[in-house]
């Protein structure tokens, strides 16, 4: 049984408590946040007990923490976990500075401990399967990726103004799903992004609208593509071109019914929220980091891989600002 201490109790920390207590390896015991009603309302739910961080950390009974705290704490909290001898699972992106995630990489090496980081549509099982079925040569060897991400609605501006921007936010995502499918990371990125969403996302710095084209060494394409508004629902889809066929992965739907009459066929909209759309994948995430604590099966998202796609946010963050391609190794 994987005892473990929650780090975060907002939105996503309560996904994950469900999650913790619910699988019949683990056990939440612990749960921290600066806001200590929401800890002790969260850890109440669970049967678990409202602590601090510093207290789950040195806590030798604890295995493992899962770090679901605001983005700027979570190297720090990376490398004090690792330090303390606990398995780590850390929601994206490592950090909001890529030079700050790869001092964590190099303090965590030292550990030798595994950090795993909640890339969680790599546990989709739409994505999961396609991925799959490219590893098996269905298609022969990818060539054109397509990677659409909408949400239905932009954030609010103060979220917004403390998130990092849409490529470390938001697209960081796809930058992993990207580095997933295609097996390794591309030489040049360009970007090109603007607010046309909501100006005020403008007026703070960020973009809501963004392409992003990712070029290989070997001639390879990918190609994201976000915006913050899809009125019809969150739309989440890959399409994938191989030189023996086409992979491609589309919405899960609110429901399965279709309306077929002589004015058109009608069917249901995309799953609303990335909640909805993205539950089933975070179970499955969960069981791999259990399976990884307990029977010592590699991290199938490992910190190296939260780095690479951070690096890709920065380029990407780096060309749309300056309107020029940049080479990853810079």
């Amino acid at each position: 049984m994987l005892k473990v201490g929650l780090l975060g109790a907002g939105r996503i920390g309560r996904v994950h408590a469900i999650n913790i207590a619910a699988h019949a390896r683990s056990q939440l015991v612990a749960v921290s946040d600066v806001n200590a009603d929401a800890a002790q309302t969260l850890a109440t739910a669970h049967g678990a007990k409202a602590s601090t961080w510093d207290a789950i950390l040195n806590d030798p009974s604890i295995d493992a923490v899962l770090i679901a705290t605001s983005t700027d704490t979570h190297s720090d909290l990376i490398e004090k976990a690792t330090a303390a001898g606990k398995r780590v699972l850390c929601e994206k992106p490592v950090d909001l500075s890529l030079e700050r995630a790869q001092r964590c990489l190099a303090a965590v090496a030292k550990t030798g401990i595994p950090v795993m980081i909640g890339f969680n549509r790599r546990f989709d099982p739409n994505f999961s399967t396609l991925k799959a079925s490219l590893t098996a040569g269905e298609i022969g060897k990818p060539e054109l990726l397509s990677i659409t991400s909408f949400d239905p609605s932009p954030p609010p501006v103060s979220y917004v103004k403390v998130s990092g921007g849409l490529f470390r936010d938001m697209m960081i995502h796809d930058f992993d799903m990207a580095n997933f499918l295609m097996g390794s990371a591309p030489q040049k990125i360009h970007a090109a992004g603007t607010s046309i969403v909501d100006p005020e996302i403008g007026k703070a710095g960020d973009v809501d609208t963004a392409v992003v084209t990712l070029t290989y060494a070997d001639g390879r394409i990918a190609v994201i593509k976000n915006s913050r508004r899809a009125v019809y629902g969150y739309d989440q889809r890959v399409e994938l071109l191989g030189s023996q066929g086409l992979l491609s992965a589309g919405n899960v739907l609110e429901n399965t019914v279709s309306r077929s009459t002589g004015s058109g066929v009608v069917s249901a909209k995309p799953e609303l929220f990335f909640l909805e759309r993205y539950m089933r994948a975070y179970v499955a995430e969960w069981d791999a980091f259990v399976a990884s604590a307990l029977d010592g099966a590699a991290v199938p998202v490992s910190l190296e891989d939260g780095v690479a796609a951070l690096a890709l946010a920065e380029a990407a963050t780096e060309s749309a600002r300056s309107g020029q391609a940049v080479l990853l190794a810079q």
